[in-house]
């Protein structure tokens, strides 16, 4: 693991998020709000190796005209301007790729680049990818030393072991995160359809403790009803499969599943987290920019949770200041 990052640059963007400045010196990442690509994870043999997924970082990236029209510009999402809703500096980290080192080696750099952000207080927003990049994100997570629970939005459970013999694929990420003793829970919503999921993965899953909400549930209880289910004053990650999401919202995904979780449900849902407790960071994984064929609208739709979490983050914290204030 790059303990220290000396001599570590990350790849440039050919445009930042937002643009955002792009800062690939992690000695000059001082920032209240970080992006940074992770394009690949560990690849299934046989599998396409850099995947379709592996481009959506600068794909969601060139689509910041779309994403928010400026900074001064009325964002009706958020409630007012960009300008006055993000939470003070905000930078675009570049990309962290995989190039001439092991998967091994390449999987510490990625976590030893998060260590660094939240050790340094930054709430880090992570674009994939496919699934498999969230597993070095949560065991970076180790950091912060608390527990910490996971919000999952994903029409597939993720709990695999291994597919064949490779244990940090993206079949894999939830699973790999419940061996963690700082992950103190889960919840896991949109789950529909079937997937590698098999009874035993099921099982284990519900062993372990996990509290899993079909999409068809939270069609029929409301989003409200998931919100109040979810602990109160911890540490939250949230990590976004685009396929969680309804492919009439998120259409650039290889797995498309109807009956899925409508953009405003998960807007709904990350607002309620952001004021259950601390987001510390979220990924935004899945997504395939050769299948986003209707004008983009997946990259769109990320960057705009991306902007939505960023505002109720940035509320919650200025409400627990005031709150502090005023002795409440």
């Amino acid at each position: 693991m790059l303990t220290d990052l000396s001599g570590f640059r990350t790849q440039a963007p050919t445009r930042g998020f937002l643009d955002w400045p792009v800062v690939t010196d992690p000695s000059q990442w001082q920032a209240d709000v970080a992006i940074i690509g992770i394009p690949q994870s560990e690849n299934y043999p046989g599998d396409a190796c850099p995947n379709d997924q592996a481009s959506a970082p600068d794909a969601i990236r060139a689509q910041s005209h779309q994403i928010s029209d400026g900074v001064t510009h009325w964002d009706f999402d958020i409630d007012g301007p960009l300008a006055e809703r993000l939470p003070g500096r905000c930078i675009d980290a570049g990309n962290i790729v995989w190039e001439g080192v092991s998967y091994a080696a390449h999987s510490a750099n990625v976590e030893s680049v998060a260590r660094r952000f939240w050790r340094n207080g930054t709430l880090l927003l992570a674009l994939g990818g496919d699934h498999g990049v969230t597993i070095p994100l949560v065991q970076a997570l180790e950091v912060l030393g608390r527990p910490l629970h996971i919000v999952h939005v994903d029409a597939h459970l993720d709990w695999r072991d291994e597919v064949r013999g490779v244990r940090r694929g993206y079949s894999s990420p939830l699973r790999r995160a419940s061996e963690l003793p700082w992950i103190g829970g889960m919840t896991q919503i949109g789950l529909r359809g079937t997937g590698s999921a098999r009874r035993e993965e099921v099982e284990a899953a519900r062993d372990w403790g996990s509290d899993m909400i079909t999409a068809a549930e939270v069609h029929r209880r409301g989003i409200g009803a998931v919100i109040d289910r979810l602990p109160r004053g911890v540490d939250f990650y949230i990590t976004i499969d685009a396929d969680g999401i309804d492919p009439s919202c998120m259409p650039g995904v290889l797995a498309p599943v109807p009956g899925g979780l409508q953009t405003e449900q998960v807007l709904q849902l990350l607002h309620g987290v952001a004021a259950r407790g601390r987001v510390v960071g979220m990924d935004v994984v899945e997504i395939a920019p050769s299948f986003d064929f209707a004008n983009q609208l997946s990259c769109i739709t990320a960057g705009r949770l991306l902007i939505n979490l960023m505002s109720a983050v940035s509320r919650a914290v200025k409400t627990a200041q005031t709150e502090r204030r005023s002795g409440g």
